[in-house]
């Protein structure tokens, strides 16, 4: 599904957008923001797993379960 929306552009970025775009500046747009969304859950992905090897008591609670996992063999 595709949606249709305005925006408003300064001048000097419109001129831009049609000399890099060329004649499909919706493709050239949903690249961009493809690429913004890409980076953007990379950088909350990056953030969790920090906080996730900062939180003690998160890694006491994985420390137990892997020694259980032992038990299995």
């Amino acid at each position: 599904m595709t949606h249709r929306t305005t925006i408003t552009l300064d001048d000097e970025i419109f001129a831009f957008l049609n000399q890099v775009a060329g004649d499909n500046r919706s493709a050239y747009i949903n690249a961009l923001l493809r690429q913004e969304r890409d980076n953007s859950l990379k950088q909350a992905l990056l953030k969790a797993n920090q906080e996730e090897a900062e939180d003690t008591d998160y890694q006491e609670e994985l420390q137990s379960w892997e020694s259980t996992l032992s038990d299995r063999a």
